[in-house]
């Protein structure tokens, strides 16, 4: 599978699909990040002032890790390259456009777009809408 580059179809082949569950963001010092929250997380991030954890609401709860706030997935189903140029600002202008705060993670296949967990229908509906 060929990664896309070309902004135009990476837009027309978004199809952005909402996580059904919700996902916090929280951050630990390195020393106390355990093999099973890594193996639990759905991202990780080595900050200087400690490591994020992207983790499922209910594994956050399991694990009685602080976090403010909820969100949901969205995965951007289109093969983006990770060479691709403007397709995270798009997104983030339509989504801010809305009043949506956007929270983007390129991976290597796929984009994935944390939003406010009570605003993701409207969030999706904004995606689509950028590849019409």
């Amino acid at each position: 599978m060929v990664a896309e580059t070309d902004l135009k179809i990476l837009l027309k082949n978004l199809t952005p699909v909402a996580s059904k569950e919700d996902y916090v963001f929280t951050t630990l010092p390195k020393a106390k990040v355990r093999s099973e929250l890594i193996a639990a997380a759905k991202g990780v991030f080595q900050e200087s002032e400690g490591t994020t954890l992207i983790i499922s609401a209910a594994e956050a709860q399991r694990f009685a890790l602080p976090f403010e706030g909820r969100f949901r997935c969205i995965t951007c189903e289109v093969h983006s390259s990770l060479d691709a140029v403007g397709m995270t600002a798009a997104m983030s202008r339509a989504l801010g456009d809305a009043g949506i705060s956007a929270n983007v993670v390129a991976a290597y296949y796929h984009d994935h777009i944390f939003v406010p967990a009570d605003k993701v229908d409207l969030a999706v509906q904004v995606l689509e809408k950028l590849g019409r």
